[in-house]
């Protein structure tokens, strides 16, 4: 459902991430599985991956990325009412990982939950924290998309785990004078669920058998089409709802998937590849992370600027996207 221009009075004010220091390189992939290193990059794009340790689950990438976005901006982390994180991969299916992040941050009175929408979570993660602003009853939000699909990745199937990573990233939704937040969009196709998914406690779907024994099952060919058709029509409503155009457009920031379709994206779109800001060629597709992450690399390279006019736009398993166009806030690199 498309929604009309919004006047919000949210923004983005902060921003950090976090990845583990272990790298699985497509070399590494090609002494498990038969690939190579050319193959991957010409398919994906993909260079490397990082991949979470035993130890280290998901609540402990989001806490490093918290910290890192605290350690850069000026900010009473006490003054913050609400924390929501996108994951599939959670620590533990209760206590939330969020519950973790507040505790580990001390942050007393805070609403705190997860929230699961795949690819598509950080995304939507965003519009519920700017709806939460606008009633009132919130002053600043922690959004965070954080991922270990390591954990779920079938490393003998080169189709699939030639692709995942690990990773975090979070931002600081707070109330503003001047919103942000210009226009959204978001929609579910439920029958094509089984296009991708993990099993759990149920491994059927409407009756028919799943498979993978809880790993990323994925029919690639079908997500691609879905994907490279739906995504490059929803930015342009979302353009027309705010009132502008493709060519005021700074930065495209989709889900990095893959970077063949951020290409047939780029190229349905009229918009210059140059446009595109992704995370995939060292983190891999690290799902609800990957925009986060894309963000943040181009804030830490100069290249994301106060006033700019981004596109967000998640897409996955569900089959669910969801899509922001908001212009950027954030002053400089290192802090406001």
């Amino acid at each position: 459902m498309l929604t009309p221009a919004i006047t919000s009075q949210a923004s983005i004010t902060a921003i950090g991430s976090f990845v583990p220091e272990r790298r699985l390189t497509n070399d590494d992939l090609s002494a498990m599985v038969d690939t190579n290193n050319e193959w991957i990059v010409r398919r994906t794009g993909i260079r490397e991956r990082r991949i979470a340790s035993p130890g280290e689950f998901a609540s402990h990438l989001a806490i490093g990325a918290v910290r890192d976005l605290l350690d850069r901006y000026p900010l009473d982390s006490g003054s913050i009412d609400g924390i929501i994180v996108a994951t599939t991969t959670p620590d533990s299916p209760f206590p939330s990982v969020a519950s973790r992040v507040q505790e580990a941050f001390g942050m007393n009175g805070c609403l705190a939950f997860d929230m699961n929408s795949a690819c598509a979570g950080f995304v939507s993660a965003l519009q519920t924290a700017n709806g939460l602003v606008l009633t009132g009853a919130y002053r600043r939000i922690l959004v965070i998309g954080v991922e270990t699909l390591s954990r779920i990745t079938d490393y003998t199937d080169r189709s699939t785990c030639i692709l995942f990573g690990d990773g975090a990233g979070a931002v600081l939704v707070e109330h503003a004078a001047q919103g942000a937040f210009l226009a959204s969009d978001a929609d579910t196709i439920g029958a094509g669920g089984p296009l991708v998914y993990a099993s759990g406690l149920s491994d059927e779907w409407n009756g028919q058998p799943l498979a993978g024994e809880g790993k990323i099952v994925q029919n690639g060919r079908e997500v691609y089409k879905w994907a490279v058709t739906q995504v490059p029509l929803a930015v342009r409503r979302m353009l027309e709802a705010a009132g502008a155009d493709m060519e005021e457009l700074d930065w495209f920031v989709p889900h990095s998937a893959n970077m063949r379709m951020v290409e047939a994206m780029c190229e349905r779109m009229d918009l210059p590849l140059s446009r595109a800001l992704t995370s995939m060629e060292w983190f891999g597709n690290t799902s609800a992370a990957s925009i986060p992450l894309a963000l943040d690399l181009a804030v830490r390279e100069g290249k994301l600027q106060a006033g700019n006019l981004v596109a967000l736009y998640g897409f996955g398993s569900g089959l669910s996207q969801s899509g922001l166009l908001l212009r950027w806030t954030i002053q400089s690199k290192t802090g406001r």
